[in-house]
């Protein structure tokens, strides 16, 4: 499997991807997140033409997984990242997180951000696993707190979240733990 920008042709694929992706959410009392609609292809069109759009593409070239990104902060800003079920937990995501880092290195900025539930397995305790922290509040600028506001007003703080961030000196690093 590899790493390519995505191409005009594949953004619907994008959109499967997603509400696959999505299902498990579910099995964790959460279907209202399975329901919702990905972003329309209008959209992603957007983030393929700004040179923000991956997809890691299976023997036959296909999009198994994808990920979008906004700068935001002077940061790169994970928007989306999603794994079809048929590919989960062979490191499809990680590896997406990783070409954004170095791709946001390249571009100079100092880190990757996100926001994202808490308590799901596959959201916070995952991004910890893949260098993000958790920002404080004091962290948070103004592109990530507009961002938290449409994810309020789309009702998405029903369930905890959070904003993390992901320095970029970090790649393949697991959470910070506090010293003893």
């Amino acid at each position: 499997m590899r790493i390519r920008a995505v191409r005009p042709t594949e953004l619907p694929a994008l959109q499967d991807i997603e509400r696959a992706a999505g299902e498990c959410f579910r099995d964790v009392g959460m279907p209202e997140i399975a329901e919702d609609e990905p972003l329309p292809v209008t959209e992603l069109a957007r983030y393929r033409s700004a040179g923000l759009a991956w997809v890691v593409a299976n023997g036959t070239d296909a999009p198994v997984a994808y990920l979008i990104a906004d700068r935001v902060d002077g940061n790169l800003h994970v928007e989306q990242v999603s794994v079809h079920p048929d590919h989960s937990r062979r490191g499809l995501g990680r590896s997406l997180l990783d070409h954004l880092a170095a791709h946001a290195a390249e571009e100079g900025a100092p880190a990757l951000t996100l926001t994202t539930f808490t308590c799901v397995p596959w959201n916070a305790p995952y991004y910890l696993r893949c260098g993000f922290t958790f920002m404080d509040d004091e962290q948070v600028g103004d592109g990530l707190r507009a961002i938290r506001a449409q994810e309020a007003a789309h009702g998405l703080d029903r369930w905890p979240r959070t904003c993390m961030r992901r320095e970029l000196g970090r790649l393949r690093a697991g959470p910070v733990r506090p010293r003893a």
